[in-house]
């Protein structure tokens, strides 16, 4: 990525969500941000990247969206009241992107994407849009969907932030408890689909989980205090290091006992690892904390077998007190068998075997059909190879389940 690129990226998101707090309409805010850096790629590689050149894209937004306004009769009522602050805003000495109001106005942008009256799916997709800066075709790609379907959904999304006078700006203390877990919960989707994409060519997505981090960091920088966003960064870094050594030659799944752990990113161990400390101290544990934890202890060990098993289903125990879901309890029922072998582990997921939203989940398949092989029950293992072979979404997990099928068979 190039230094222009580079300045792209990170003062999108910045430029966006000052201009929607300036003038209230997010298609407007789009149109002049794109119209800035338009602007940017035709004078800045004649004349250089400006000193400050979040500002210099903000002045020329601020300009562009004030002709726009004049331009279109229909908001003639507005333009009279934004007229004064605009002309304002150009006369004053430029502001300084990489401080001040900027961070608080993207924070609040956070907080309108993820707004709990907006749907879910629809969170993500505009979270993705407007803050990650993905075309609406990437978006589509992320959520499997055509470009058509998700350009109809964005489209709901801020119809609906309009009409329901949904507020920019970021929650009081009161409201955040309940408003921050919305706003964790859209960045650590977008990463669980970057780590584990639900169906297409490859294992990994991993434009979508490096979006996803750098979300988190923004995050971080702007609710330093809050230790679930310090865990959630934590998450995500402790197992983004693992990506390199994930995959082989043929993009084909790597499982945690054989990937070369020479690999791994120890740079993102060693900062996620110190994010776990912060996350875990001064308060009651939060869910990302404690999946960072057990994320740690993974990176941490040298092998499987040296893995602290024990601790890891301590944290599980933990994890499900807090997150009391099927799917926690599928990942602690897989710590269960490496710590106290497979039998055990199977007797968990059995009684797990009614649960509605387990079924056909890919993951629980494959967890129980690996400790059946594990424990010699071939023709079962088979037939939970086969099911899992049928729930699979990416191409490298059915090729991975194929391999592990016909080892099955053979033996």
């Amino acid at each position: 990525m190039n230094e222009v690129e580079a300045v792209f990226r990170e003062e999108r998101g910045r430029l966006l969500a000052a201009l929607v707090r300036r003038f209230g309409d997010l298609d407007l805010a789009e149109e002049v941000t794109s119209d800035a850096i338009e602007a940017a790629l035709k004078h800045w590689p004649v004349e250089g990247v400006p000193p400050k050149p979040g500002a210099w894209l903000m002045t020329t937004a601020r300009r562009k969206a004030v002709d726009r306004l004049r331009r279109d009769q229909a908001f003639a009522a507005r333009l009279a009241i934004l007229q004064v602050e605009a002309e304002r805003a150009a006369h004053a000495p430029p502001a300084d992107a990489d401080g001040g109001e900027l961070p608080d106005e993207r924070l609040q942008l956070f907080f309108t994407c993820a707004h709990p009256a907006l749907p879910a799916e629809d969170r993500g997709a505009l979270t993705l849009r407007c803050l990650a800066g993905l075309t609406t075709p990437e978006v589509a790609r992320a959520y499997l969907v055509p470009v058509q379907t998700m350009a109809k959904r964005i489209v709901r999304a801020k119809k609906k932030i309009r009409e329901a006078r949904i507020p920019f700006r970021v929650p009081g203390a009161n409201e955040l408890p309940e408003r921050l877990p919305g706003v964790l919960q859209v960045i650590y989707s977008i990463f669980t689909e970057g780590y584990a994409a639900s169906s297409g060519p490859d294992l990994q997505r991993l434009d979508l989980a490096e979006e996803a981090i750098r979300l988190a960091r923004i995050l971080r920088r702007l609710l330093p205090s809050e230790r679930e966003v310090a865990g959630l960064l934590a998450l995500t870094l402790l197992v983004h290091a693992r990506r390199e050594a994930r995959t082989g030659p043929d993009g084909e799944p790597v499982l945690l006992d054989e990937q070369d752990r020479g690999r791994w990113d120890r740079d993102l161990i060693e900062e996620g690892s110190a994010l776990v400390v912060t996350a875990l101290s001064g308060g009651p544990p939060g869910v990302y904390g404690v999946q960072a934890a057990i994320a740690a202890l993974h990176d941490e060990a040298a092998d499987l077998a040296t893995t602290d098993w024990p601790q890891v289903v301590a944290l599980y125990d933990v994890l499900l007190a807090l997150d009391p879901s099927p799917v926690v309890a599928l990942n602690r029922a897989a710590a269960v068998a490496m710590r106290d072998g497979p039998e055990a582990g199977l007797a968990l997921l059995d009684e797990l075997a009614g649960e509605p939203r387990l079924r056909g989940y890919h993951p629980y398949l494959v967890a129980r059909a690996d400790l059946l092989h594990r424990l010699g029950r071939r023709p079962e293992a088979a037939a939970a190879y086969r099911a899992a072979l049928e729930a699979a979404g990416s191409e490298p997990e059915r090729v991975h389940l194929r391999r592990r099928l016909a080892a099955v068979e053979e033996s």
